[in-house]
């Protein structure tokens, strides 16, 4: 993979999307216990021989816990926001409310490769799998990079899901071109991982909200950043793009939530991604799963007993109490807003297959646009 400058975030810029203030990293690792590993597959040049390269893809992987998954398994919720993807795990999610697996995200074609890779983790971890207990439930999320990526050709190995997980750490995430957004785009430009955190005041409980987004959706016209419609001129400047899916968005929370509370905050991600101009389309394929790491909330694959007492945050904001919920919302749809517009700001200028460039999000002209909103603040 060529080396070029590193792009800045948002934030770099001078822009504060939302209202809440981010964690100390800005990024869903901000959330105790989360972890995020990555493996970018990047290999050859020229034209497309399928099965063959170029190859622009890659694995991202998300932990929720240090632990073993599949003893501890956190409670989870899955949201549909539009249908079309190929994702794997997510009925179990609905049913069940907990996740067992790392979260992994990766090429479209892919999936398969990685729920496989998912399921060798979790028997290296846990031998009785399938034979003294039950099977586990991989979960997989993703976009299709086949503008830039040798897609057929399926290049995330086992290898590679297991070193991202094997590799995951707590610190800083790496964003754009890289792992699972590799070969990803959005809104005609460069995109890729993006990651995002906001802190509810202490007031309203003190949570910590981590968003993490494989970002690969929208037209160059929609882009909104930070209120202001710069997809407008740069759509006019590079004629109409048609709209590209998809969008995977995975929500952390330390937040004691079960999977109905979570399944609340999945929700909002919609908002969030509709402040950065998406109309959700028909080939965009947008899911979000959303997990609580609160330690009093883990499911034992093996319960002591019938009945598990759990203490979990009250919807009513009308106790002792006031606005703890809302605030979460709010937290969900800005860190979202902030983690699409990070895999852009991020993410530079990639040529795969057949000589494709998706190009980097210009920003010095999205600054132009945004800096009278500056002014005015």
């Amino acid at each position: 993979m060529p080396e070029s400058p590193s792009r800045p975030r948002v934030r770099e810029l001078g822009l504060q999307p939302g209202e809440l203030e981010p964690g100390p990293l800005n990024a869903i690792t901000d959330v105790a216990g989360v972890r995020v590993g990555q493996t970018t597959v990047w290999w050859g040049d020229g034209p497309l021989r399928p099965g063959h390269g170029p190859a622009r893809t890659g694995v991202t992987a998300v932990l929720p816990h240090p632990g073993n998954l599949f003893q501890a398994k956190v409670p989870a919720a899955f949201h549909v926001i539009n249908g079309f993807g190929k994702s794997i795990g997510g009925d179990q999610i609905t049913e069940l409310g907990t996740i067992e697996t790392p979260i992994a995200l990766t090429s479209t074609l892919a999936v398969g490769r990685v729920a496989d890779a998912l399921i060798s983790h979790a028997i290296r971890e846990n031998p009785g799998i399938g034979i003294s207990t039950s099977t586990v439930n991989p979960v997989v999320g993703e976009c299709n990079d086949g503008w830039l990526n040798d897609i057929q050709g399926r290049h995330v190995t086992e290898q590679d899901v297991l070193a991202a997980i094997d590799g995951a750490t707590a610190g800083p995430v790496a964003e754009g071109a890289v792992g699972a957004g590799t070969g990803m785009r959005s809104y005609g430009f460069k995109a890729g991982i993006g990651t995002a955190s906001r802190l509810t005041p202490d007031q309203l409980g003190g949570w910590t909200v981590g968003v993490l987004v494989l970002a690969n959706f929208g037209a160059a016209g929609q882009l909104v950043v930070d209120g202001a419609h710069v997809g407008r001129a740069l759509d006019a400047e590079r004629g109409r793009q048609p709209e590209q899916g998809s969008i995977v968005t995975v929500v952390a929370t330390d937040a004691p939530l079960l999977d109905r509370g979570l399944g609340r905050l999945a929700r909002r991600v919609a908002l969030g991604l509709a402040r950065t101009g998406s109309t959700g389309g028909h080939g965009s394929g947008e899911v979000a799963i959303a997990f609580s790491t609160a330690p009093g909330l883990r499911v034992p694959h093996e319960p002591p007993r019938p009945l598990l007492l759990r203490e979990i945050l009250a919807d009513d904001d009308r106790g002792n109490h006031p606005g703890q919920i809302d605030a979460l919302f709010q937290a969900v749809v800005e860190a979202t807003e902030e983690a699409v517009l990070n895999s852009l700001f991020r993410a530079k200028t990639v040529t795969g297959r057949d000589g494709n460039t998706s190009h980097a999000l210009p920003l010095d002209r999205v600054h132009e646009a945004v800096l009278p909103r500056l002014v005015n603040r």
